[in-house]
């Protein structure tokens, strides 16, 4: 059995938080000891996570960027608590694992799983030359995806060790859906049985790029092709989105839900899946969970989209940004028995490679192994401490 620390920046529903929570709820079930830790309030409640009797949540209660109080307070929980292990969620949590550990004086193996690959923006680019120190000396980093790996290890986003592994959802929660919820479902949105319902599940946000969607929804429609949109999420860009729907005469053919604590009865209502995203996208939960929903998945090639989808079997990729490319995808599943045949290989895909307990298997390896390690290193070193 493992003590075990994980820091993420909030536990809102994004996807590095979703994946801690799924990491450290399926190691507790391995008889792993985990504590929750996160930098700054807001989002999901604790409840996500099924830690047991001995498992803790902490927020530290950041201020600011860099609140030296919140790093102190981490390192008071390190030392009542001493981890075998740390792992943070990303570069950001880094940092105060780095610091929590240093003013701590613990020695332990430090993890960093990196969930992003192309940086959207100046301040992103020149945060990552600060974080780039502290990653060059976390003792692994987890890509997620062989892509993302060899695009960051060409830039110097690396620590000592570097392993891929890829994500994983639970393929039981994530099944087909039962039809008549999906019909009902439907008819709650507008939606009818012959309508082409394209889906997003995502926050409405820059990066995701929703916009793409509603131009390449105008040009099936143009075509003749009765696509509808919908849209699983909410955010900053939501204004931006609505408008675009405005100018393009579609505000009877898309439908934003907002925010959703369960996004499958959404994902079940939809014929296919969209993710249009130009940067940050590495290995999505949401195609994920699409594809173990039966669903074909239309993912700019972007991160390790090419890792989970293979194109024509099951679901298409296009270049970032070409909706001309998007466009002829969309219109080839227009085609039910072919998008049902795809869908039900996507479903078989993700059973067989990217499962949750597959995942978590591997991280309760490596983290094993990482331990084991240091303990076999420091032995030396305590035995001489020992000698009179």
């Amino acid at each position: 059995m493992l003590r075990l620390t994980f820091v993420t920046s909030s536990l809102p529903n994004g996807g590095a938080e979703q994946h801690a929570i799924a990491l450290m709820n399926g190691l507790t079930e391995r008889g792993h000891e985990c504590h929750a830790v996160y930098v700054k309030d807001g989002g999901c409640e604790p409840e996500a996570l099924r830690l047991g009797e001995r498992g803790t949540v902490r927020c530290l209660r950041a201020a600011r960027f860099l609140d030296l109080r919140a790093a102190a307070d981490f390192a008071a929980h390190i030392a009542r608590l001493p981890p075998a292990a740390v792992v943070a969620a990303n570069p950001y949590p880094l940092l105060y694992a780095r610091l929590a550990l240093r003013r701590a004086r613990q020695r332990v193996p430090l993890v960093v799983t990196y969930h992003s690959t192309k940086l959207l923006g100046m301040k992103a680019r020149l945060q990552m030359l600060a974080y780039r120190p502290l990653l060059w000396s976390a003792d692994c980093a987890v890509f997620v995806a062989h892509k993302q790996k060899r695009y960051c290890l060409l830039r110097g986003v690396c620590a000592r060790r570097n392993e891929v592994i890829h994500n994983g959802i639970d393929t039981h929660r994530f099944a087909r859906c039962n039809p008549d919820l999906r019909a009902a479902v439907r008819r709650a949105l507008g939606f009818s049985d012959t309508d082409y319902v394209l889906g997003v599940s995502a926050w409405l946000r820059p990066e995701k790029n929703h916009v793409q969607l509603v131009d390449a929804l105008a040009l099936l429609r143009a075509a003749g092709i009765r696509a509808r949109a919908l849209l699983i999420g909410d955010g900053e860009t939501r204004d931006a989105i609505e408008a675009r729907v405005r100018a393009l005469r579609l505000d009877g053919d898309v439908r934003i839900a907002g925010a959703q604590r369960d996004v499958r009865p959404y994902v079940a209502a939809c014929d296919a899946m969209v993710l249009c995203s130009v940067a940050i996208e590495t290995f999505s939960l949401a195609a994920l969970e699409a594809m173990a929903m039966g669903k074909p998945v239309v993912h700019a090639d972007l991160g390790g989209a090419a890792e989970m989808i293979c194109p024509g079997h099951n679901g298409f990729l296009f270049p970032p940004g070409d909706t001309q490319a998007l466009v002829a995808h969309l219109a080839t599943l227009a085609d039910r028995a072919l998008a049902a045949r795809m869908g039900e290989a996507a479903r078989a895909w993700v059973e067989a490679r990217f499962s949750e307990k597959t995942m978590v298997d591997r991280y309760a390896a490596l983290l094993a192994e990482l331990c084991a390690r240091r303990k076999d290193a420091a032995a030396p070193l305590l035995a001489g401490a020992r000698k009179p």
